[in-house]
């Protein structure tokens, strides 16, 4: 019997309840999650989209919380991350806690290449710091850069450095300036970009099920929807999907997570390097690959399972 069908069976003993955290924010979950909703509708599950930031919601009444459209969190991490340890001591929480604590804030970029998994060249900045950028960039010989921070979202607090004399006091200024509340990042720009964008991995139950090429607009590195960037369905390419699993054996959890999506810039001789290890609230595209989104409604179900 196939999970669809023993979940269906199970349901008959009791209801089950799925909540997809959201956010009470306006935002293109539509666009993008509602292959997902027709696919659980379709199977006859009861599902939510509270809000994780709805303190009358109460968690322990679902027997599963899928964090998805959770695109607030970065605004408020701690706060985020107190909901998720709240959440998972009252039901199963997916992706786990451990990981969502995880794939919240950029330095797990450390982990994956400590591993051995390709990642952009980068120097890290603490809260608090003082960083003279100039000396920085010649240290390390890059003449471009890409200012970002740990914990962001559609390019947030980003900042490109184009290499120019005069630039460069600028961008100091504005690195200087959100070191005083937050860490950042600096990285070499990758001028691929620009006529390569990004490309993206999705996986559910650690399975790849499609990927995506993001390109912004002409002469703009930011490829996210908000900055005027489209996106299109590519196939599977057998490197990058390689280097996802290479990339998603790294997240601390036992087996691969619920879902996950690898995002891929390229380096000046065209190599993949992994840009973002996506746990927490990824865009899945659903829109391009409405079968993909039945794979992950059935991996919801199978959670349910007893």
């Amino acid at each position: 019997m196939i999970a669809t069908d023993r979940w269906t069976a199970a349901m008959t003993a009791r209801p089950i309840k799925i909540a997809l955290a959201d956010c009470s924010e306006e935002h293109e979950g539509v666009l993008t999650e509602r292959p997902l909703w027709d696919a659980l509708s379709a199977r006859g599950a009861d599902f939510e989209r509270p809000d994780w930031e709805d303190g009358s919601v109460n968690w322990d009444e679902f027997d599963v919380v899928v964090v998805r459209t959770t695109w607030t969190y970065h605004r408020a991490r701690e706060r985020f991350l107190q909901w998720v340890e709240e959440v998972a001591v009252v039901t199963a929480l997916h992706n786990p806690s451990e990981v969502l604590r995880w794939s919240s804030e950029k330095s797990y970029l450390k982990d994956l290449e400590a591993a051995g998994v390709p990642v952009a060249p980068t120097a890290w900045f603490e809260r608090g710091e003082t960083v003279d950028l100039a000396a920085e960039m010649s240290e390390r010989g890059w003449t471009s850069g890409l200012i970002k921070p740990l914990v962001g979202a559609v390019a947030s607090d980003t900042l490109r450095l184009k290499g120019e004399d005069d630039s460069v006091p600028e961008a100091a200024e504005f690195l200087n300036e959100r070191l005083r509340g937050q860490a950042m990042m600096l990285q070499p720009y990758l001028s691929r970009v620009e006529t390569e964008g990004e490309v993206s991995v999705m996986l559910i139950d650690g399975e790849p099920t499609h990927a995506v090429q993001k390109l912004g607009r002409a002469g703009d590195f930011r490829v996210q929807d908000e900055h005027g960037g489209t996106d299109h369905l590519v196939g599977l390419d057998p490197l990058l999907v390689e280097l996802s699993e290479r990339a998603l054996a790294v997240a601390p959890c036992e087996g691969p997570p619920l879902y996950a999506r690898v995002d891929f810039l390229f380096d000046d001789g065209g190599d993949a390097l992994v840009n973002e290890l996506e746990l927490v609230e990824p865009m899945l595209f659903f829109q391009h690959r409405p079968e993909a989104a039945g794979i992950f409604a059935d991996a919801i179900l199978g959670l349910t399972l007893p």
